[in-house]
């Protein structure tokens, strides 16, 4: 499967969609999408964020064709995603990174073309643009039709990593590099890993890599998650981190808010008034500035 994406402008709508119109796609609404346009060899999407993606096959005609009609200047064969042409490779990507309450949760995805196909026939996205809902729904498609490993480090485990690291990105990179190892001995054919690019040093996940992750190239890249391998592997660490803080929700009787905003310095006071403060690297980052706050 192969993928366009653009960022446009509002005042391109009409234009956009009169191209396609005439392009014989149908029509459909999409959630955080201004719409959707289906046809037969590829699917085009028009976020709210005027971010278009094209997907598909064979997408270089009609790619082609919509920067000539839309004034791009635009070389697909630099800047589409054709590249990735393994017939089996490995998606990862995080959920948690951002958040004070909660685990920091890395999932991997094997995919071949025939899953990359079902996965954009389901719906699979980037997790930021699919509502909890969603995600849990499609993280159980995932699931079942594919090989997949997810890492979960509880926030007492990562406050010990963390002291261990000194570095997010090495924490990172080493449940990357855990993430990729297991998803190996699941599906040894694997030849490589995507990862979106969160370090700008690309030796950092290089340098984590364990026995069989070293024997199959690494791949890092901006907007990784345009990927659909390593969308997928968004969708189970988003399920799983929202799973997590559900049942830590029950457990301490707090509703714990995702992200690191004023309602979670709320909560974090809640929590201490509660249980003190020398618990809270149970349900916590401790390394935040949100702790300072508090």
């Amino acid at each position: 499967m192969n993928t366009f994406t653009y960022k446009l402008n509002s005042e391109s709508l009409d234009k956009i969609k009169k191209f396609f119109e005439s392009e014989g796609c149908s029509f459909s609404t999409q959630q955080y999408a201004h719409f959707k346009a289906i046809s037969p060899n590829y699917n085009i999407t028009f976020y709210n964020s005027c971010k278009i993606v094209i997907q598909g096959k064979e997408i270089s005609e009609i790619v082609r064709k919509f920067c000539q009609a839309m004034n791009i200047n635009f070389n697909i064969e630099e800047n589409s995603d054709e590249e990735i042409k393994e017939d089996c490779y490995i998606g990862v990507d995080e959920s948690g990174k951002g958040d004070f309450f909660g685990p920091l949760v890395i999932a991997g995805v094997a995919v071949n073309p025939q899953l990359k196909k079902l996965f954009f026939e389901l719906g699979i996205k980037d997790s930021k643009q699919l509502s909890d809902e969603k995600i849990l729904k499609l993280s159980k498609e995932i699931q079942k039709n594919s090989k997949w490993s997810v890492v979960v480090i509880n926030p007492q485990k990562y406050n010990e990593l963390y002291g261990k690291f000194k570095n997010l990105n090495k924490l990172l990179a080493w449940g990357h590099a855990r993430t990729i190892e297991n998803v190996l001995e699941k599906e040894p054919t694997c030849t490589l890993a995507l990862s979106d690019k969160f370090a700008k040093d690309d030796k950092v996940i290089e340098n984590a890599l364990m026995v069989k992750g070293r024997q199959i190239k690494m791949v890092q890249k901006t907007k990784g998650e345009d990927d659909i391998a390593v969308a997928a592997a968004s969708v189970i660490a988003r399920a799983e981190f929202v799973s997590r803080v559900k049942s830590m929700s029950l457990s301490y009787k707090i509703d714990f808010p995702k992200g690191a905003s004023d309602k979670v310095i709320q909560t974090g006071k809640e929590f201490i008034e509660k249980y003190g403060k020398q618990r809270l690297n149970e349900v916590a980052k401790l390394h935040f500035k949100t702790t300072q706050n508090l």
